[in-house]
């Protein structure tokens, strides 16, 4: 089977172009490799992009949201396969172990929860799949200092920062998975 990546990203835009750029390319990118896009389900900001990005190339896409988001980001029905769960754990967990990376592009607390909740399971042995912080426009530059600041300081290993990589853009992301 075709590799599967989870994607984590906001159900806003952000205020930079170059975020909805990023988020369009990783789709189309993911569909033109041959791979499965796993996401949120949502059809509202950079979710809502990155899988149009995928459906209009060609690929394919499975999304899984919770009963209680289906209104606030539009749940995506047309998609290749979609989920629906009854709360966020499970949208996470089903999200997680059907993908065999994941991709982090900008967003906010929920997708900075989804990152280190795969960061932690990283950090305990629990999986080894690839994890990547797509850094559009210095967006994680400051999340990346915390992480090392976190190691300085003596709460991580240096280990930790060996189980993320930072990718400048959507292109230089693909590769990493490549």
């Amino acid at each position: 089977m075709a590799k599967s990546i989870c994607v984590y990203c906001g159900a806003r835009d952000g205020d930079a172009p170059a975020f909805a750029t990023a988020a369009e390319a990783l789709g189309a990118g993911i569909a033109a490799r041959g791979w499965r896009l796993v996401y949120g389900a949502g059809d509202v900001g950079l979710m809502g992009r990155v899988a149009r990005a995928v459906q209009d190339a060609g690929g394919e896409t499975f999304g899984v949201i919770p009963t209680h988001l289906m209104e606030l980001e539009v749940g995506k029905r047309d998609l290749t396969r979609f989920v629906v769960t009854e709360t966020m754990h499970e949208r996470k967990k089903v999200m997680f172990m059907n993908a065999d990376a994941v991709v982090v592009l900008p967003g906010g607390a929920g997708t900075m929860d989804e990152f280190f909740e795969a960061l932690t399971w990283a950090q305990l042995g629990l999986h080894a799949k690839p994890l990547i912080l797509v850094n559009v426009d210095g967006y994680w530059d400051g999340l990346l200092a915390m992480l090392e600041g976190i190691v300085a300081r003596g709460f991580a290993d240096a280990s930790l920062l060996d189980l993320l990589r930072a990718a400048p853009d959507a292109g230089t992301a693909l590769e990493y998975l490549e």
